[in-house]
């Protein structure tokens, strides 16, 4: 096991913690018959995991996913699979000229390069209902005084398995408030208080991981329909307070 503390951890140790990871993963794969035959590829970086590749349905994407996750030390799980021969739809919000992957749609209020569609990120956004596959939100609620109706954008447009990616200052390091357009500060209580806080009526989401290295946090966010059901107490004690 990883642990991590709210001391960020040097960039030698993620090497290190990434390096370890790849490790527990092989093995973690090499001893489970579902994982085996599974074309999916995990890289780590700085505890982030990179998943790419293809998959036959969405449960396989889900199972790998799952286990990914439960290695301490990953903070994130992010995905560009290839679900029954189909290629994800994939949307940075406030990409400016940096996107996660190259081919993403990239949603910025500035034109910039990279950016292929201008759209201020407190109104609606520019896309179909169910129409995203997965969503990247780095660096961006930090942002806006009101996050939430983002959020509640985001939920309308990905469709149901998809995934909001999330990453921002984590509101104890100094990068949380020395830029001075930061006007929001985050935990991930915070993440908590999204997914099961929110009035009656409002969209619900379930959080796939949750987690902070000391300087930024992370969450995966999948949205969750009227009727489903939502993360039990077991679940959520594995981020939460």
């Amino acid at each position: 096991m990883v642990a991590l503390a709210h001391t960020p951890p040097s960039a030698e140790r993620l090497r290190a913690v990434d390096g370890f990871l790849t490790e527990a993963w092989a093995d973690q794969v090499g001893h489970d018959d579902r994982l085996r035959s599974l074309r999916v590829e995990v890289r780590f970086d700085r505890g982030v995991a990179h998943l790419t590749g293809e998959v036959d349905e969405p449960a396989q994407l889900r199972l790998v996913r799952d286990q990914v996750g439960r290695l301490a030390g990953v903070f994130g799980i992010w995905c560009r699979v290839r679900v029954g021969g189909r290629d994800p739809v994939v949307v940075d919000l406030g990409c400016g000229a940096t996107k996660q992957w190259p081919g993403n749609l990239g949603l910025d209020i500035f034109p910039a390069p990279g950016v292929d569609a201008v759209a201020d990120l407190s109104g609606s956004l520019p896309l179909a209902d169910d129409s995203v596959d997965v969503l990247f939100a780095v660096h961006i609620l930090e942002h806006l005084i009101d996050f939430l109706p983002l959020l509640d954008e985001c939920h309308r447009v990905l469709r149901p398995g998809g995934v909001l990616h999330v990453m921002s200052p984590w509101w104890g390091h100094v990068n949380a408030v020395a830029d001075p357009t930061h006007v929001r500060l985050l935990d991930v209580q915070t993440i908590k208080g999204v997914c099961v806080m929110r009035p009656p009526g409002t969209p619900r989401w379930y959080p796939l991981h949750a987690g902070t290295d000391g300087a930024s946090i992370f969450a995966d966010l999948t949205p969750l329909g009227p009727d489903d059901d939502g993360p039990s107490p077991t679940h959520m004690a594995r981020f939460f307070d």
